[in-house]
């Protein structure tokens, strides 16, 4: 350890890491010189031949990032596993995005999102949904590859610009050469070393503790181990509603609508892998979240009060996590240099995710209806585009603008902001028939410059993102049994901050709703106000039909027989009466009007591309 507080690698640790870079790397190669990669089709979309396991492996990677490894368990240090309770929100959160938005954009054939957006309204509201993505997309992947590399540099001493380009360089092997099949199966290896390496940072944490018991004990008298918060006050940062309800939003902005997310669902071999897969990420992200949770718990057990950033070893909450596995790990040789490799999968996940979803839109939104080619040209321009994308992000990685404090729980934070602004914009239309044009343009630009003023508002008045560490005897936890699980307290009036300030300081997990909202209602006034679409108008197959499926699930809960084996007696006489024999066929013709059986003849009928 030099004075400047920097503990260094050993041979053994370099060795891991490497081994990890190698090993994403031949993987891209591998599917580089087995596939060939002849057709964009491909290329892009691994020929539609994914099965659901690798599938849901590769959606839980590509939006890790870096928050599973060092920002979640800094949070529980700091504040105690009342952010455990994300986990509720995942069942809302995957369920709708696997019968409603996975349904329409299989059926149709799309190759993009925002070809839904043409499909359902016109092509300039197809390049308006482009153009967001792409800008949120950059400069999301710019923080993700910039926060591991941050906070490495600063505890380890590990050179900034060597991570960068490491990061960036593997990234852009695996999606020029391999595709989209190769990102999947590299997101697999990826997932499995975060695991590996997240559960042993805990066994041996813990053993550093005391033990199981010892830490146990440090933890619950510490005030670490938080009951069900069931305070409605949404300036409140983390409660039970606040997570529960809140990150429902946030999971459908990233596995409803998110191009990266879609792009995977899309090459599943047949629509059940694809639900399947959506239904899979579920233990895969609670799994996730439980050893995320833990490592914090354990960082708890070890340091107590004494947080490393009081004692200013470390300068930002995002270095604290990386700074344990070096103070207390480091007589373990090879354990630093494996959860650095698990830092780094994360962020290998994320932007190799990042480099194909960009490339599929720049290619099929902007370059395809515009240019004709062949399948060869269009498969070698994909791949230029990953490789010019790299080139982009290494620059900005390394170039990046932000302090250390705002690249991690400021920029990722708010694009997502933008992302649950898209979320609503094409839920609205999947829900809404009447929604029109002009009406959806108008929602989608209150909602960006709603979620970026509350956002960066929030920030730049040090409300919506202060973390207070937790006092001894919190009133929010529950040493023994759950006796404790009750509203809070009510907060004073005069304590509640008031006007702007009041809207700054809501919890930052209510932004999706609160962005959805505005985007839903501004879209239908404005779509009634300038006329709304009518029925006959809506190109079949991109509206949801939810009084259709409604009708059937109630048709379902009360028709005789589906509760029982044996109906009543006095509903059999009725029917003996009226002779009413006739069976419910209007939900198959509804569904055969939603969904057509011939979806490609139908997209060279509504669009161009």
């Amino acid at each position: 350890m030099d004075p400047a507080g920097h503990k260094y690698f050993t041979v053994t640790d370099y060795v891991i890491f490497a081994l990890l870079l190698v090993a994403s790397t031949a993987i891209g190669l591998y599917y580089a010189f087995k596939g060939r990669q002849r057709t964009a089709e491909e290329f892009l979309y691994a020929d539609r031949s994914m099965k659901c396991l690798p599938l849901a492996l590769s959606l839980m990677a590509s939006f890790q990032s870096a928050v599973a490894i060092i920002g979640t368990p800094a949070e529980v240090y700091a504040n105690g596993t009342q952010y455990w309770f994300i986990g509720c929100s995942y069942i809302l959160g995957l369920l709708i995005p696997a019968h409603i938005f996975i349904p329409v954009f299989y059926r149709l054939q799309l190759k993009s999102v925002y070809q839904y957006l043409e499909l359902r309204f016109c092509k300039a509201v197809r390049i308006c949904g482009t153009a967001a993505f792409i800008f949120q997309m950059v400069i999301y992947m710019g923080v993700s590859i910039y926060t591991p590399a941050l906070a490495l540099n600063a505890v380890t001493g590990f050179h900034l610009w060597g991570a960068v380009l490491a990061i960036g360089l593997v990234c852009t092997l695996n999606t020029a050469l391999g595709g989209l099949k190769a990102v999947v199966w590299t997101n697999v290896f990826q997932t499995v070393v975060m695991f590996t390496g997240q559960l042993v940072i805990i066994i041996l944490g813990v053993h550093e503790a005391g033990g199981l018991s010892e830490a146990w004990a440090k933890v619950r008298d510490g005030g670490r181990i938080s009951g069900i918060d069931l305070n409605p006050d949404p300036t409140v940062r983390h409660t039970f509603w606040t997570l529960g309800v809140g990150g429902v939003f946030l999971m459908l902005s990233l596995y409803g609508v998110n191009q990266a997310q879609v792009q995977r669902y899309l090459s599943s071999r047949s629509e059940r892998e694809a639900k399947m897969s959506c239904y899979m990420v579920f233990p895969c992200l609670q799994v996730s979240l439980m050893l995320s949770c833990v490592m914090g718990l354990v960082m708890y057990a070890y340091y107590g009060d004494n947080s490393p950033l009081e004692q200013q070893y470390v300068t930002s909450k995002d270095q604290m996590v990386l700074f344990f596995v070096m103070d207390t790990l480091q007589n373990f040789p090879g354990i630093p240099g494996l959860f650095v490799a698990c830092l780094f999968s994360t962020s290998l996940g994320t932007v190799s995710s990042a480099f194909n979803s960009l490339a599929t839109v720049t290619m099929v939104d902007l370059i395809e209806p515009h240019y004709s080619m062949t399948e060869a040209r269009a498969t070698l321009l994909s791949k230029m585009l990953a490789v010019s994308i790299w080139d982009y992000m290494s620059g900005y990685g390394l170039c990046h603008p932000f302090d250390e404090e705002f690249s991690f729980t400021g920029s990722s934070q708010y694009l997502r902001d933008g992302w649950w602004a898209t979320a609503g914009f094409v839920l609205s239309r999947h829900l809404f028939p009447c929604a029109n044009s002009i009406g959806a343009v108008t929602g989608l630009a209150s909602g960006l410059v709603m979620s970026f003023w509350v956002g960066i508002g929030g920030f730049l008045s040090g409300m919506a993102s202060s973390v207070q560490v937790l006092p001894l005897n919190s009133t929010n936890t529950v040493p023994d049994v759950f006796e404790n699980i009750t509203a809070a307290p009510a907060i004073v009036d005069a304590a509640r901050p008031k006007g702007l300030n009041g809207l700054y300081s809501l919890s930052y997990m209510w932004y999706s709703a609160l962005n959805s909202f505005i985007v839903v209602l501004v879209g239908l006034i404005i779509s009634f106000l300038t006329g709304p679409t009518k029925g006959d108008d809506v190109s079949s197959g991109t509206v949801y039909p939810v009084m259709t499926t409604a009708r059937s699930l109630l048709h379902k809960l009360v028709k005789p027989g589906a509760c029982c084996l044996d109906p009543p007696e006095h509903l059999i006489e009725i029917h003996e009466m009226t002779g009413n024999v006739e069976e419910d066929t209007d939900t198959e013709e509804d569904t055969e009007v939603f969904l057509q059986s011939n979806p490609e003849s139908h997209m060279e009928q509504d669009t161009n591309v």
